[in-house]
């Protein structure tokens, strides 16, 4: 990896709650020494960056943005206007987590999810001549003609969400950093071999770039708590992942399409019942403070650091110090 000697350390904040709520915890993390908050994007929960907003009044240097927005829901024009809203109210601390975007939830919404890996690469090139302050007229997976921004010049970092092969070497090869959606060091491994391939054809001219893992962690003080807090995420999660992905780690591909049946019901009791502890090493960081510091660690061999994300633990406020305690215990190791 090309970061620094110290881990970036970072949080993922779900707006299943309310944005006062997630303003308090992303201080709450500032407090405890992490450098970046995202805010989760999911149709069904509040808008990630009015979220951001409430959370740059309530913080000071902690950099914001979502994490991560897709170009499919929004224009990717109004995506670089909203993040350059976000720098500006922030003081200059945005960053642009943008990706794919979960093909299920988009058919939710009758969107098709055409060129993924195309339609991602062209929106943040885009959004960084817009937020240059350039004029744009652009015809790709999506048009825009004579598009600009009433705002100042600005630079905003760009984080790649990724977890398949092509999309980790585009983000390693053209953006400022990438968010790989994984939480077991096998898969850290191997996603460590995608980027440093797109890093070898990356111009000297885009800079430094950072790869960050982007885990699913729950951290509690008794093991048990924790586990039980993982299964939901780690049931969504089973469910989408990829055969290749599941015999990695040795699951029942059966098991997992039992997971994703009941999901695909509705019936979310069954579906979380129905996750394993094999799904739960392999797909969620989840534990006491020593046993996630532990899987902090073997990560670290791989990223130049981490996004704690959801579940985060049992008991949010205390979730953040615990994990907080866990990077530092890794970053020792």
């Amino acid at each position: 990896m090309t970061g620094g000697d110290a881990p970036t350390i970072g949080v993922e904040l779900t707006p299943e709650h309310p944005p006062e709520r997630l303003a308090a915890l992303a201080a709450l993390a500032e407090d405890e020494g992490f450098d970046l908050a995202f805010a989760s994007s999911h149709y069904f929960n509040r808008d990630p960056f009015v979220t951001c907003s409430r959370m740059a009044d309530a913080t000071d240097e902690i950099r914001l943005g979502p994490g991560v927005v897709n170009p499919y829901e929004s224009h990717p024009v109004t995506l670089a206007a909203r993040t350059a809203t976000l720098d500006e109210v922030s003081g200059g601390r945005a960053v642009f987590g943008i990706g794919a975007g979960d093909r299920s939830a988009l058919a939710n919404l009758g969107i098709e999810r055409d060129r993924p890996l195309r339609r991602v690469l062209e929106t943040f090139d885009l959004a960084r001549d817009l937020w240059a302050g350039e004029t744009v007229t652009h015809e790709g997976t999506f048009t825009a003609r004579d598009a600009s921004l009433n705002f100042d010049a600005r630079e905003v970092p760009v984080y790649v969400g990724a977890q398949g092969p092509h999309m980790l070497r585009m983000s390693a090869k053209h953006a400022d950093g990438v968010l790989i959606n994984a939480s077991h060091p096998r898969d850290f491994e191997w996603a460590a071999g995608q980027v440093e391939k797109g890093v070898a054809e990356r111009s000297d001219e885009r800079g430094p770039f950072e790869a960050l893992a982007f885990a699913s962690v729950s951290v509690a003080d008794e093991e048990a708590a924790a586990r039980d807090a993982a299964r939901p995420p780690v049931a969504f999660i089973a469910a989408g992942a990829a055969d290749p992905v599941l015999d990695r780690h040795g699951i029942d591909r059966e098991a997992a399409a039992a997971v994703s049946e009941a999901l695909e019901r509705g019936d979310l009791g069954e579906a979380f019942e129905r996750v394993t502890p094999g799904m739960i090493d392999a797909f969620c960081i989840a534990g006491t403070t020593e046993t996630v510091a532990d899987r902090f660690a073997a990560a670290l061999d791989h990223v130049d650091g981490i996004v704690v994300g959801s579940p985060l633990g049992p008991d949010l406020e205390a979730a953040i110090p615990r994990a907080s305690e866990a990077l530092a215990l890794a970053a020792e190791r």
